[in-house]
């Protein structure tokens, strides 16, 4: 699917995806700055993507995790900064929670460090309840 504003178009088409921008682009991030770079494109042909595009060029990207049933993980959001500021990002994630396909899912989740503002514009908040949540993190080193 694809939709347009402006000279800006958001895709989800995997063909249209350019695996050097997204690795240079989360390679700016605080969150993958180190990531391996085949990390990178192995996460990335695993997740539905959305590509944001000026023109030819991709200068964002955000992934979503999901079962297409009852959950969606959104992660490596991301915007160049040469384009920050004009409402992309917002954009994206309206885009991505209208997606047909996703429609009916008991529970979208993300995290983010600093950009809770933005994503409680389209409805995000804190956990409800963290307590019956648990993880095991692990600091990717290698492949």
């Amino acid at each position: 699917m694809q939709w347009q504003r402006g000279d800006y178009t958001i895709s989800t088409d995997p063909a249209l995806l350019d695996y050097a921008a997204i690795v240079a682009g989360l390679h700016q991030t605080y969150w993958a700055a180190e990531r391996d770079p085949a990390i990178i494109i192995r996460s990335v042909e695993h997740s539905l993507c959305f590509g944001v595009y000026h023109g030819q060029q991709q200068i964002g990207l955000a992934r979503v995790i999901t079962d297409y049933a009852v959950f969606a993980y959104i992660d490596d959001v991301y915007i160049l900064a040469e384009h920050r500021g004009q409402g992309l990002g917002k954009w994206l994630v309206q885009t991505m929670l209208a997606y047909p396909e996703l429609q009916g899912l008991r529970r979208w989740l993300l995290a983010t460090r600093n950009a809770q503002g933005l994503y409680a514009q389209v409805g995000f908040g804190p956990l409800a309840s963290a307590e019956p949540w648990m993880e095991i993190f692990k600091q990717q080193t290698e492949n």
